[in-house]
């Protein structure tokens, strides 16, 4: 019914013209390349943590796996604040960035990046966790006996097992931060052209004009939806 809802309000006649307005595909371009990125930083940082919930005895495990979770149910604008307070000028790790390096996270596509991927990430290592549970071990003991190292025994035996659900992690992953907008406008703000994401262009268009935001939102919709069907059809069904 929501998704009626924005195609029965959209105003059809006006479409081509409120498309080719000043932002949105500035908005658009955006939105696909931080929440790629993200998505690639969360396949980095989320695969090797997964293979460490699912295959070691590591102490404190759960409370790991508990932290990594926390994204999920946490609200996103504290997640905001909590990665301004790590990451700001003046928080545990940004000082130190800005005077060594003269870096700076907060108000940045980058800071953007490290949003999305702080609030996605954890779909990929649920993803990828069930999927090296549900592997079987013995082809990776196999592979110990003929004398793969771990690592080798990772890269041509347990990933190939693992590949769908790394495949559908990673799509959610990039689902949920196409999609992110409370750690995102609280972390990096909201300027055009260097933050401003699909999803804040629509906030903003909403308090001036509904039927841009319903513009942006079907967009925003239809991007999603023909990449998520691509990608599921050709790596995650059977």
């Amino acid at each position: 019914m929501p998704l009626a809802g924005l195609l029965i309000r959209a105003p059809w006649s006006t479409l081509p013209r409120r498309l080719a307005g000043p932002g949105i595909l500035d908005a658009l371009r955006l939105s696909l390349l931080t929440a790629s990125l993200a998505t690639v930083i969360s396949l980095f940082l989320g695969v090797p943590l997964a293979w460490v919930l699912a295959r070691t005895d590591l102490p404190g495990r759960r409370i790991v796996r508990a932290l990594v979770t926390v994204p999920l149910v946490l609200p996103p604008v504290v997640g905001g604040v909590a990665l301004l307070l790590v990451f700001g000028r003046r928080g545990l790790i940004g000082g130190w960035l800005d005077s060594t390096f003269g870096i700076s996270l907060p108000f940045t596509t980058t800071g953007v990046v490290v949003a999305e991927a702080f609030v996605a990430m954890p779909f990929l290592v649920i993803s990828v966790e069930g999927a090296l549970r549900g592997a079987d071990a013995r082809y990776e003991e196999a592979a110990a006996t003929l004398g793969a190292g771990r690592w080798t025994a990772f890269r041509r035996v347990t990933l190939p097992l693992i590949a769908p659900g790394v495949a559908a992690g990673a799509v959610l992953c990039w689902a949920r931060a196409l999609g992110e907008f409370g750690a995102t406008i609280t972390f990096a703000g909201n300027f055009p052209g260097r933050t401003q994401t699909m999803p804040l262009a629509v906030y903003l268009a909403l308090e001036q004009d509904v039927d841009a935001a319903i513009v942006l939102s079907l967009l925003l919709l239809a991007v999603s939806v023909v990449v998520l069907a691509g990608l599921r059809d050709r790596w995650i069904t059977p």
